[in-house]
């Protein structure tokens, strides 16, 4: 018992003073038990196989689909509507309605479902998202009060109470209990994320991106103002022809930049939508959408030719999507510096390969302070022009890799990951409500941490991200191996008997003080061990300890199992104390010490407040 707990408090000193990661420490204090033989090897490991484990590497998967899809930011900015421009207007929102889905979602769903939309939220509020996402993983836990199936260890008292010939709790007990909760949360969140999250890892995002951006590149370059869209229509004149046939850039001096392709399948729900480059030996179908670049009256010479549709830049192809714009889904654009020595100098761009060798186009020059964007085929090359090249971001990561006559500017694989998927939102809408209805409803025979899985693997399959490395690259490990590595801790302190004999030292120690006493040591020791174990383990632990100490001071035991379930769901003084505080670690760039000024402040007014306030509502 000793050596468990010398190893917990040097892993906690090492977490406090923050030099060593957090999963790192988390590691070399389940190799110390282990090597101690605490715990046998199938112990130690057992943490990498828990649901909470499996749930969370899931979650950060559906999670990474919302933002890649663009999800995200179009419920932000429904939400931002009502919060206006006021940020405590937004702050008390993002609480708010956490808490309410916490009421009936797990609080690591609920923190895994609003985490990329506050994070969308706060980058277009200009807020920094630090002070919005510790708040949003306590909120998770408030929520979880108002219900009783919004925390497990509610239905840990609702079964220890039941199982000693008391009448159950009702599904909305708790509900005086959470709202009391959602109150202190947001009186105490309030200043304290003002004054120790508001600044948190500014100077770190400020570096972050180098190069210009897709929409600057677009803008500069003014790509959208000579930018035009062409339908072909059923039955026109243009159908079945390829490009070469139709000799557009002889005819008409213009250039067809990309065919855009919408591919229904049975159902225009799953639609997903092909873009191809211009290719001469593209052959052209019914609803393709031509992107021609050049001057407005040949572009509208072209389509009284060919009897197409001139969609002319206030429609496009998905109703309802801003316009004037080019989409990069799988076609991107990047600017490269021609090199002194590059052997393309002098050469016209038409000669100098760039279709040929790497399937690229190229939309424009930047030399000096003047932008060449017409007839480029005949333009030569000069020393330190500057190319805006198109083409699938897989060509434009050949041009980086490939070539010494040029450097790609800026940062373009970067660039393609921030393209979300918009098309793709309605698709990851309905798997992440099927998710949370899964998760919700007790008739569906479908464990949490299974439909957990089932949304993962469908966001994939249904091309909710660009490809299965994308998925990958979501998922936080630094998270996922703290709490694996972490969760052993507290089958080492049962085993040991260290939970058991702290609980029981404290709480009998209290009982001849009177019942209002013994309460406040319940609550705090629960808080305590919760800092170190589950949520769940401890109100396994102290609901019986607490309900025999009740009965025997001859009182109801109501209150005490309250203050149990309470207690053990409150911990915010760490951050592998609950899956959600982990969660939002890594996004919000937090240190452990975060997690002290914070939560342990909240933790224990929120303990004062509860000892005050339980027997008020449940009296002795």
């Amino acid at each position: 018992m000793l050596t468990t707990l010398i190893i917990l408090i040097l892993a906690a000193v090492f977490f406090v003073n923050g030099k060593i990661r957090s999963d790192v420490v988390a590691l070399c204090a389940l190799v110390a038990l282990l090597v101690a033989h605490i715990l046998t090897p199938e112990e130690a490991l057992s943490g990498f196989s828990n649901n909470v484990v499996i749930m969370m590497v899931g979650l950060f998967v559906v999670g990474g689909a919302i933002v890649q899809t663009g999800l995200a930011k179009m419920i932000s900015a429904r939400i931002l509507k009502l919060a206006g421009k006021s940020e405590l207007r937004l702050f008390i929102l993002i609480i708010l309605v956490t808490a309410a889905i916490g009421a009936f979602v797990s609080n690591t769903g609920t923190v895994a479902l609003m985490l990329p939309i506050v994070v969308s939220m706060a980058a277009n509020a200009g807020v920094n998202a630090s002070r919005l996402l510790m708040p949003l993983a306590f909120a998770s836990s408030l929520g979880g009060m108002t219900t009783l199936i919004g925390t497990p260890p509610n239905l840990v008292i609702q079964n220890t109470l039941t199982e000693a010939g008391y009448a159950p709790l009702s599904f909305f007990s708790f509900l005086p209990v959470g709202l009391i909760s959602i109150l202190v949360g947001l009186a105490v969140l309030l200043p304290l994320s003002k004054w120790f999250l508001a600044k948190r890892g500014q100077k770190r995002d400020n570096g972050q991106r180098t190069g210009k951006s897709l929409a600057q590149l677009v803008k500069e370059y003014g790509l959208a103002s000579n930018l035009f869209r062409l339908k072909v229509t059923d039955g026109g004149d243009i159908q079945g022809k390829t490009i070469v046939d139709l000799d557009i850039r002889r005819r008409y001096g213009l250039d067809i930049l990309e065919v855009r392709r919408g591919d229904v399948s049975q159902h225009r729900f799953l639609k997903t939508i092909t873009q191809k480059l211009a290719d001469p030996t593209t052959t052209l179908q019914p609803e393709d959408i031509l992107y021609v670049k050049g001057d407005f009256d040949q572009v509208k010479h072209l389509a009284d030719d060919y009897r197409l549709t001139l969609l002319d830049g206030h429609a496009t192809e998905e109703a309802g999507r801003p316009t004037g714009e080019l989409d990069f889904y799988d076609i991107g654009i990047a600017e490269i510096l021609v090199m002194p020595t590059s052997h393309l100098i002098n050469q016209n761009v038409k000669d100098a390969g760039f279709r040929d060798k790497f399937n690229v186009n190229v939309l424009g020059i930047r030399r000096k302070k003047e932008y060449l964007l017409n007839d480029l085929g005949r333009e030569a090359i000069h020393q330190g022009d500057v190319l805006l090249v198109q083409g699938t971001w897989d060509n434009i990561a050949r041009l980086e890799r490939e070539d010494a006559d040029w450097v790609v500017l800026g940062q373009p694989q970067q660039e393609a990951a921030r393209v979300t998927l918009d098309y793709k939102a309605p698709v990851a809408a309905a798997i992440m409500l099927a998710m949370v209805a899964m998760m919700v409803f007790d008739f569906i025979p479908i464990a949490p941490v299974t439909a957990v899985m089932i949304a993962a693997l469908l966001m994939v399959l249904t091309g909710c991200f660009r490809n299965v490395e994308a998925a990958y690259k979501t998922i936080n490990w630094e998270s996922v191996v703290l709490i694996a590595a972490m969760l052993p801790m507290s089958l080492a302190l049962e085993k040991t008997g260290a939970s058991a004999y702290i609980s029981g030292a404290l709480v009998s120690g209290l009982g001849d003080y009177g019942p209002l006493a013994l309460l406040a040591g319940i609550y705090f020791t629960t808080s305590l061990l919760t800092m170190f174990i589950s949520n769940t383990a401890t109100a396994v632990l102290l609901a019986p300890i607490a309900l025999h100490s009740a009965i025997s001071l001859g009182v109801s035991p109501v209150p005490y199992l309250f203050a149990v379930t309470v207690a053990a769901s409150m911990c915010f003084a760490s951050p592998f104390s609950t899956p959600p505080n982990a969660l939002v670690m890594p996004a919000g760039q937090y240190t452990f010490m975060d997690y002290i000024k914070v939560g342990l402040p909240l933790q224990v007014i929120m303990g004062i407040v509860m000892v005050i306030v339980l027997p008020l509502l449940f009296p002795f």
